[in-house]
């Protein structure tokens, strides 16, 4: 009986969702790195070029990871008006010529000489960390009006509006798709948050459809073939990556598309690669290892101790998701084209540090709940009886 019922104890902490998430994570991570070198090969000089500056992002990346994974989240809570300040001084920063470096039209880094730092990646942990400690610290106030709804969404606009800015259109919405759901999540009311998702998605088809280079794709999205030569080239490239591949794809490092063929191959299309090279089966096996990790994720939700812990694992889960769920959607055509990377996968060090953050949170939350909190309080009140 006690073998039996330590083989048990052994099977469920190999299944605790904070080990799943841990290997989905490693998992994409060693298959993202394997992948780069084949998309970035050819463009630069030195065909080690980004694959080396990704290495020692990585390397960067599981410092925070493990860093996030070790500290007292209760203890960071005092933390959460500087981390309101350097999030917001950084977005104002990187739209100040001189500081902020524009590429392509853009302007989302900050040149420190040795890296660039993409602001707004940081920006979005920044948002969901405020809009955790802020809700979790007022929950009588949540049902209000002023300090249960305008408040927290005077944070969102800050944000989505900074970024909005630079422009980027995709990690705007995808603050304010964020920063809403957490809304949601901790209690809102709906009468107030219904009329303003209708607000927030009438300000931003407006935005889009006033700005000629988005309202462009958009209506390139529509037509994808009849635009293959102009605004729907990279797309229609990608479409025909994946028609390449089939199911089993070329072979790794065989694909044509990082040939030039597809812009930005080693970044935001990275995907497509994925798809010609290695087939439907693989790339399917990516979207199932982000599927698992949303799915653990939303079970350790479940053990959730208190209302901030609970907003800040759900807000840093929905960061990797649904910036996973857009960055598949462009790449396969299901979306318009918006340049957002694909988690643990895509080139770039900003990204992959702020994910390796939110694993990090993830991993110590797993560790700290590993017991949900009635049990805990049950064993605390037997002790002091005895």
């Amino acid at each position: 009986m006690a073998t039996r019922s330590a083989e048990g104890l052994s099977f469920a902490r190999i299944f605790q969702p904070g080990v799943i998430i841990l290997v989905c994570v490693v998992s994409l991570t060693v298959f993202g790195v394997s992948v780069l070198f084949s998309a970035s090969a050819h463009s630069a000089s030195d065909p080690y070029h980004y694959i080396q500056r990704q290495l020692i992002w990585l390397v960067v990346a599981v410092a925070v990871g493990i860093f996030f994974s070790l500290v007292n989240l209760d203890g960071l809570k005092r933390f959460a008006w500087p981390a309101l300040g350097v999030s917001l001084a950084g977005l104002v920063l990187v739209l100040i010529p001189g500081i902020g470096v524009e590429v392509n039209g853009a302007r989302r880094w900050i040149d420190l000489g040795f890296m660039r730092l993409q602001v707004s990646e940081f920006a979005k942990l920044g948002l969901v960390f405020t809009l955790a400690c802020y809700l979790g610290t007022h929950q009588r106030a949540i049902p209000r009006f002023w300090a249960g709804f305008v408040f927290p969404c005077l944070y969102i606009g800050l944000y989505a509006g900074l970024i909005f800015l630079e422009p980027d259109y995709g990690a705007a919405a995808l603050c304010g798709a964020v920063g809403l759901t957490l809304l949601f999540l901790a209690g809102v009311r709906m009468s107030y948050l219904i009329p303003a998702c209708i607000g927030a998605l009438a300000a931003f088809a407006f935005a889009v459809f006033t700005n000629p280079l988005r309202r462009g794709r958009v209506m390139s999205f529509m037509d994808i073939e009849g635009n293959r030569g102009e605004g729907a080239y990279q797309l229609w490239q990608a479409i025909l990556a994946f028609g390449a591949g089939g199911t089993e794809g070329v072979g790794l490092g065989n694909g044509r598309q990082q040939m030039a063929f597809l812009p930005e191959a080693h970044t935001d299309f990275i995907f497509a690669v994925i798809g010609e090279e290695l087939g439907f089966f693989v790339t399917s096996g990516v979207l199932l290892l982000f599927m698992v990790l949303f799915l653990a994720g939303i079970f350790h939700l479940r053990r959730a101790p208190n209302m901030y812990q609970y907003l800040l694992v759900a807000g840093g889960l929905l960061l990797i998701s649904v910036q996973a769920l857009i960055n598949m959607g462009v790449v396969t055509g299901c979306l318009p084209t918006k340049g957002l990377s694909l988690p643990f996968i895509s080139y770039g060090g900003s990204n992959l540090v702020a994910m390796f953050a939110i694993v990090g949170v993830l991993v110590n939350t797993s560790l700290a709940w590993s017991k949900p909190p009635m049990r805990n309080t049950r064993r605390k009140l037997k002790e002091i009886a005895a």
